[in-house]
């Protein structure tokens, strides 16, 4: 008897500080699954009661009947669906519970701000265990800055690469104007030199026609013939007036011809309306350099921008080239309309 009263001394004696803080721990370990998966339990009645409490009557029913605030039923009721909506009891075996089953219920809280299928991962990467809740939340915090700010430089990409698309567009559609308007010229000069052939031959006809009134002019003032004189003379004053009118005709065709542009001032246009743009532009490409650094699409955009206003000026200068006054204002239009709306993206 006494031996066994000694062995149990021995046994006591033996018990080390170091034993009995991993005692603590393995019970603080399992007070903290106990109280997440009590919480669990919790969260999953307190959804099977608002299905029943009627409308309107479900904050009245929390204070009454369980001393909830909405707040913490609606926490439970997320712990319950994030971790444990398919958990019957603790020996049951739930991959959600297990993979967090050594968190706090305030840190199982906080990663609710962790989406769904991060949430094993962020675990995995964090060590909780030397985490309080209120470093954990500043971290999830910290990760929920960091996501925005990369949706944000991700938007600000994409409205760059279909701004230069648009570019790339307008780009295109200038160039189709521009070769439509070098048609257009080639096929109004030609047409205006044709019709200067024209009249220089209905010219030839007219004097040729005077040449032959004027001889019978003269047989008729020889044979004394004065009615057919008068005759003769007014035949010629309307042909004079015909050969003045070709002649007149001929001259406009060749100012039409060989006149410089004066409605657009191609030299103003080049120095003025690039320079809005490109003020524009400019601010923009500063604001993304910030963020973004010398980037691809920054880069990108540089060259689309140089090879714009190189395009732009080649279009001025054969706009400038247009010598038929109503094609050149059409295409003027279509050029300034190019530019304000340009302007209007931006």
């Amino acid at each position: 008897m006494n031996s066994v009263v000694e062995q149990r001394v021995n046994l006591s004696i033996d018990r080390t500080p170091e034993l009995i803080a991993a005692e603590i721990n393995s019970i603080k370990n399992q007070t903290k699954k106990m109280v997440l998966y009590n919480s669990i339990e919790i969260g999953r009645r307190l959804t099977e009661a608002k299905a029943m409490v009627a409308h309107g009557e479900w904050g009245e029913w929390l204070e009454k009947s369980v001393d909830y605030s909405k707040s913490t039923a609606n926490n439970l009721m997320r712990i319950f669906e994030e971790y444990g909506a398919d958990q019957i009891t603790l020996l049951e075996s739930n991959s959600k519970f297990q993979a967090l089953g050594n968190l706090s219920y305030t840190q199982a809280v906080a990663l609710l701000g962790v989406p769904e299928e991060e949430r094993e991962q962020f675990v995995v990467e964090h060590d909780l265990d030397r985490l309080s809740t209120r470093e954990l939340q500043k971290v999830i915090k910290e990760r929920e800055e960091a996501l925005k700010i990369a949706n944000e430089k991700a938007e600000e990409a994409r409205k760059l690469l279909d701004e230069k698309e648009k570019i790339e567009a307008e780009h295109r559609t200038t160039e189709r104007v521009l070769r439509e308007t070098q048609n257009d010229v080639k096929a109004l000069q030609e047409a205006l030199k044709n019709e200067r052939e024209k009249s220089k031959l209905e010219i030839e006809k007219l004097q040729s026609s005077m040449a032959e009134q004027q001889r019978k002019l003269e047989e008729a003032q020889d044979s004394g013939d004065d009615e057919e004189v008068t005759r003769l003379q007014a035949s010629l004053k309307e042909l004079e007036k015909e050969l003045d009118r070709s002649n007149e005709k001929i001259l406009e065709l060749e100012r039409q011809i060989k006149e410089k542009p004066i409605e657009v001032n191609a030299e103003t246009i080049v120095e003025k309306i690039p320079e809005e743009i490109e003020k524009e532009l400019q601010e923009l490409r500063e604001k993304v350099n910030q963020k973004a650094g010398n980037s691809e699409p920054v880069v990108k955009f540089s060259i689309y921008f140089s090879e714009l206003v190189s395009k732009f000026k080649d279009l001025l200068g054969a706009l400038e080239e247009i010598q038929e006054p109503e094609s050149k204002e059409k295409y003027k239009n279509a050029v300034l309309g190019l530019v304000n709306k340009m302007a209007e993206r931006l």
